[in-house]
């Protein structure tokens, strides 16, 4: 073999370990992109500040989607773009980096569900209004910190403001990663806060927006029944919420992790209910795909949590204004309004489908041959749907049966709330339209299946139809041919070129005689063919 020639090379041509440079910490990781600058992986969570030469890496691969612009507000930028904050750019560099991030925030042990928590006494329980006083002023203090580095040329107004809202989360045991990143825009109003001692609903991009400038949030939680609904939290806001509203650790890894099990569980302070709804949109791509709602009942109020818009909270809250005047609005109202009109919002797919339903049933065995292309198609996509909203009814009265349950046993200690007598009745009303909606779903099944049996053996007949029809033609043919096959075999013989009788007569006795055999066994083979019924 031809050895290297080089002098100073020991190793024959091959590369040595000690030769290849060793990533630093701010290096990319991947020595084939060294002409890129990429953001390095965070080693851990007490990472040092970043220097402000650091700070200018190219955050624009990090943006998930492109600012958006209200009609008639023009915004023209002519500057740099100006430079992130430290936990804007952590949170972009979580986008591409979660599971890194997320295995050091588990190293914390109070991170984990099984941490104990400290015991709470009668005095403790309730909302910890420090702690949500604490809360608003950080998140205040984090929106003044980053308006102050924005430069002023490309400040704008409230409405397009980009306050570095927290990233959702990236993970789910149900979903893929980043399942919803668009929906956590800084723009768009996620926090919704509703109570009758205001005078309108207040929509908000974070918390510490719900109240004036010259309000708290904890006064506004003191005057009494409070409605909070949050669209698509965030890891942070989870924590925080779950540290005010002493939510159990377990809850909030439900919620966080967008638990797809209906049910219903009772803890020292409150109820914690899973209950799915459906993508409305049918021109969306998701149509009548599962979407969860999680509420928490307090005594001094109540908080839902969901991941994807839904109208239902904008319903309640609608039904609510209406009947302001007439009932007493209290949290396990507002969790009855919403269980209600979830499951009335079954009630116009149920009817389609009876209508559709009823309809196969009747053209499945009247429609002609040409007209039943298209039956297979319905009768699959009708079925399609009704297993759907099967699957998303089945567990409901379930659920809404625990609720009432649990909901009369008068907790010991007064912090828990306790379902009214009125409510429980109305969350029987709502069982009674659950357990109804699934014996007509069960029963429309039974249609359609016998509707598919009956359009398969409508099928099978007309090709048995045809098979027959099929058959009586060969067996015609083959009638024929036997009828046939006598008179080539003589007028074959008489052809033939050897001696045969009558050849050398002059007279037309022979081949009159031929003829009138084999007209003759014609006319007979086909009289006895006919008193048989073979032609």
């Amino acid at each position: 073999m031809a050895r290297s020639k080089k002098r100073g090379h020991k190793n024959n041509g091959r590369a040595r370990h000690d030769d290849m440079p060793e990533p630093s910490v701010r290096s990319p990781l991947n020595m084939f992109f060294g002409g890129h600058r990429y953001a390095p992986i965070p080693e851990t969570d007490n990472q040092p500040e970043m220097a402000p030469a650091a700070s200018g890496i190219r955050n624009e691969y990090f943006s998930s989607s492109p600012p958006r612009l209200e009609e008639n507000n023009i915004l023209i930028d002519i500057d740099p773009p100006p430079q992130r904050t430290l936990t804007a750019l952590s949170d972009a560099n979580t986008m591409y980096n979660s599971d890194v991030e997320t295995a050091s925030q588990n190293d914390s042990i109070e991170g984990d569900v099984c941490f104990p928590t400290p015991s709470k006494r009668e005095d403790e329980a309730g909302i910890d209004y420090e702690a949500l006083e604490q809360y608003v002023l950080e998140e205040q203090q984090e929106q003044l910190k980053f308006s102050e580095q924005e430069p002023q040329n490309v400040r704008r107004r409230r409405r397009l403001s980009n306050v570095a809202v927290p990233d959702s989360r990236r993970f789910s045991f149900y979903g893929d990663r980043m399942k919803h990143p668009g929906l956590n825009d800084s723009d768009m109003y996620r926090i919704t806060y509703y109570s009758p001692a205001e005078a309108s609903t207040i929509h908000a991009r974070t918390i510490s927006e719900i109240p004036s400038k010259n309000q708290r949030l904890s006064d506004m939680l003191k005057k009494g029944c409070f409605w909070i609904d949050v669209l698509n939290p965030t890891d942070a806001e989870m924590r925080a919420l779950g540290k005010i509203f002493r939510i159990h650790p377990l809850t909030c890894e439900d919620i966080i992790m967008e638990e797809q099990r209906e049910k219903c569980e009772v803890f020292l302070s409150y109820y914690f209910i899973c209950f799915r709804s459906f993508e409305p949109d049918q021109y969306s791509a998701s149509y009548l795909q599962p979407l969860g709602l999680y509420i928490l009942v307090l005594k001094e109020g109540i908080l839902t949590f969901h991941f994807r818009p839904m109208p239902h909270p904008q319903n309640v809250r609608k039904r609510i204004k209406q009947l302001k005047d007439y009932i007493n609005v209290t949290p396990d109202w507002v969790c009855y309004g919403l269980l209600d009109d979830i499951t009335d919002s079954f009630a116009p797919l149920i009817r389609a489908i009876e209508f559709e339903v009823d309809s196969i049933d009747e053209l499945v065995l009247i429609l002609k041959e040409s007209e039943q292309s298209d039956m297979l198609r319905r009768i699959g996509y009708c079925r399609k749907r009704m297993m759907g909203l099967l699957r998303l009814l089945v567990s409901k009265a379930d659920v809404v049966k625990t609720l009432v349950k649990r909901g009369e046993a008068r907790p010991m200690n007064g912090t828990r709330p306790a379902l009214s007598n009125e409510v429980a009745l109305y969350l029987g009303d709502v069982q009674d339209h659950i357990i109804t909606m699934l014996q007509s779903l069960n029963h429309y099944e039974k249609i359609s299946s016998r509707s598919h049996s009956n359009y398969l053996a409508q099928i099978s007949i007309e090709m048995t139809q045809t098979n027959n029809e099929i058959n009586d033609i060969l067996s015609k043919l083959t009638a024929l041919g036997s009828v046939l096959i006598p008179m080539n075999l003589v007028t074959g013989l008489w052809g033939m070129n050897v001696q045969v009788p009558g050849q050398y007569q002059e007279d037309l006795t022979w081949f009159s005689a031929i003829m009138a055999s084999i007209l003759t066994f014609c006319i007979a083979s086909t009289m006895m063919m006919r008193y048989y019924n073979i032609v």
